[in-house]
């Protein structure tokens, strides 16, 4: 008997109930053999809480049947009931075991298998992929139902947050509560310039969600600072606004961290909010899910920080048992059984239980295109599946010389190894190790494999332009992809535009093109974000028509704004194939008339270029580049849009 079967015994056999989240993880923390100590520590509840949760526990089963279970008798307690109770058990079941149920109400909640998307998004919310991994889920839907709660939910890229975020939110709408989700990630660069555009945007952005008319301008007092003005307008209109609790998720809160001005101001303001809930009714209809990936370090104080109070959740692996779950429902029936679980243990040496590279791997396989085998050996391959995700890593540890130095030491040790205590915390935090107490080893084999053999000389990077032309020509197999358009990320971008810097003999001069999507937030809001990430693919699609030469890049700058950066080319030719960027979209005529909104000035979605001209060297700076470009930007769209804007000393 499992622990699943073992829950689905006490709560219809026993106590004709279901437990609460809590009960449930004590009780599974229990099977498993953790103290309440290890129960508290993981669960972030207090150690008396957690004892008493228990206490109740056990007595309740002990009065259900009639002799004393603890903690330490329960596996006994249960494998005795079903050698005496069997028939009985069947027959109140409806002649079903426990492990038959489990199987029934798998298929039963399971979903027609649809066409199986290639990974990297989050899992629909009806998709058969999604995979539990109790308690996480039921602990954070009952979690926010307590006032002024926050909840943090932190782990590498590609682990499931976005997708347990939105299992989050569709429960709290079940609930009855009022949602906002905001990512950071769709945030134009310009909002970032300071703390008060910052909170303005944040807040305008929160009260259209709530479909409440922004009121900054009656609430902002510059005396007061925008901390304040910000508090007020929360205080004051929104959570007043609404008669339930909100649920305010920020999803990529480590977008943040790239701004540590605004870092500074923004998070201890987040923990103050949550402090408000103990005094003030009003602020106990907030609750705050704060979601990150934990790539970037910041230190704050422990007084200011959010990342120490409320309810963490970190975002597990797969178990063995939930790997298997998930190569059935990409329909390997080779997978099923015993023997099936023995065939997936290698794929789990190799790559863990990470999601997303377990993803991979399941849909190659379910697609045919590989036996298990062949992709076993080709795992590690600069070409095979997983090269795009190696390289985002290779691209992260090679922007830190330190830090690829220290992976270097990791990967080259056959046992664990003490590499210094912010190198753990960040290699810990990008996926690629696991702790041994306070000594590393690379969280799976796939790793170790390729960076033994990419990550040789961690301070020496070859920038020659030749090499970087080629690496662009197969920019879809071995860089970074943002995957919603298939284009170069921000991260690939701002690696290219530094490593163009270093050329300043071979490829004066340069030009940098950035094209913001006019109005799309109304789009959006009209048509729906399926319809939003369809108009952003194709026209990211008409972008990439236009520009066709391999040392040229097209990146995915931010929510719905594309870069363009063109090496050796001038302002002329630049500022030519902006406007046939900005023709071409218009002629793709994607409809966007919102009768709910008056004065949009074209019919269909159109887009707005600012174009930035420089020679690289010592006076100059990527920074100066994008500068000039997004003042080029602005000054399109203040003069009405649906143009190209060329950056002079005068814009």
């Amino acid at each position: 008997m499992n622990v699943d079967e073992a829950l689905i015994v006490v709560e219809q056999e026993f106590l004709s109930r279901e437990l609460s989240p809590i009960e449930r993880l004590v009780f599974r923390a229990s099977w498993i053999g953790q103290t309440y100590t290890d129960i508290a520590l993981d669960s972030a509840y207090g150690l008396d809480y957690i004892k008493e949760i228990g206490s109740k526990l056990w007595n309740d089963l002990s009065d259900a049947l009639g002799q004393r279970v603890t903690k330490k008798n329960l596996h006994l307690v249960l494998k005795q009931y079903g050698q005496n109770s069997t028939a009985k058990s069947n027959s109140r079941m409806g002649q079903v075991s426990p492990r038959e149920q489990i199987a029934r109400q798998d298929s039963l909640s399971s979903f027609p298998q649809a066409e199986i998307e290639f990974p990297g998004r989050p899992v629909p919310l009806d998709s058969s992929l999604y995979i539990n991994r109790p308690p996480i889920e039921e602990l954070a839907c009952y979690e926010i139902h307590k006032p002024g709660c926050v909840l943090r939910i932190k782990a590498p890229r590609k682990m499931g947050k976005s997708s347990l975020l939105n299992r989050i939110m569709a429960h709290a709408t079940t609930e009855g509560y009022k949602t906002v989700v905001l990512d950071f990630q769709e945030a134009d660069t310009a909002v970032f310039t300071s703390i008060n555009k910052f909170l303005r945007w944040f807040c305008a952005n929160v009260s259209r969600q709530l479909q409440l008319t922004p009121k900054l301008n009656d609430y902002w007092d510059e005396d007061l600072g925008s901390k304040m003005s910000c508090k007020i307008y929360f205080e004051g209109y929104l959570l007043k606004s609404i008669n339930s609790a909100l649920v305010l998720a920020l999803n990529e809160v480590n977008r943040i961290f790239e701004y540590p001005e605004i870092a500074q101001d923004f998070l201890p303001m987040l923990r103050a909010w949550h402090e408000q809930a103990v005094q003030v009714e009003t602020w106990r209809k907030l609750r705050l899910v704060v979601v990150h990936s934990t790539e970037v370090y910041l230190p704050l104080k422990l007084t200011q920080s959010p990342f120490n109070i409320g309810l963490p959740l970190k975002v597990p692996e797969f178990s063995l048992e939930q790997v298997q779950q998930l190569a059935m429902r990409y329909e390997l029936t080779w997978a099923e059984g015993e023997a099936g679980m023995r065939r997936l243990v290698p794929l789990v040496e190799m790559v863990g239980g990470h999601p997303y590279l377990l993803s991979m791997a399941f849909y190659q396989l379910s697609g045919k295109e590989m036996t298990l085998e062949e992709l076993l050996q080709k795992a590690q391959e600069p070409t095979g599946i997983y090269s795009a995700h190696l390289r985002s890593l290779s691209v992260m540890l090679q922007e830190e010389p330190e830090l690829a130095a220290a992976f270097k030491r990791v990967i080259s040790s056959e046992g664990s190894v003490f590499v210094g205590e912010v190198a753990i915390y960040k290699l810990e935090s990008m996926g690629l190790i696991h702790l041994d107490g306070d000594r590393a080893k690379p969280s799976c084999q796939l790793y170790r494999v390729y960076f033994r053999n990419n990550l040789k000389n961690p301070n020496l990077i070859d920038f020659r332009l030749e090499e970087l032309e080629q690496e662009n020509v197969q920019l879809q197999r071995l860089s970074n992809l943002d995957e919603l358009t298939q284009l170069a990320n921000r991260r690939y971008f701002n690696q290219y535009l530094k490593t163009l810097w270093q050329q300043v003999e071979e490829i004066p001069p340069l030009s940098l093109i950035l094209c913001d999507v006019d109005y799309f937030k109304f789009y959006n809001d009209a048509y729906g974000h399926l319809a939003g990430d369809e108009c952003l693919q194709q026209i990211a699609n008409a972008i990439r028509v236009c520009v066709t030469h391999p040392a040229n890049v097209v990146a995915r700058y931010g929510g719905e704004e594309f870069a363009v950066i063109l090496p050796q080319t001038d302002a002329h030719t630049a500022v030519n194939v902006a406007e046939e960027i900005r023709a071409i979209v218009k002629a793709l005529e994607i409809a966007h008339d919102n009768p709910d909104v008056d004065g949009l000035p074209d019919r269909f979605v159109t887009v707005s270029l600012g174009v930035a001209s420089i020679k690289p060297g010592s006076k100059s700076s990527p920074e100066m580049l994008i500068a000039a470009a997004d003042e080029a930007l602005y000054q399109s769209k203040r003069q009405g849009r649906d143009r190209v804007t060329l950056h002079t000393e005068n814009t």
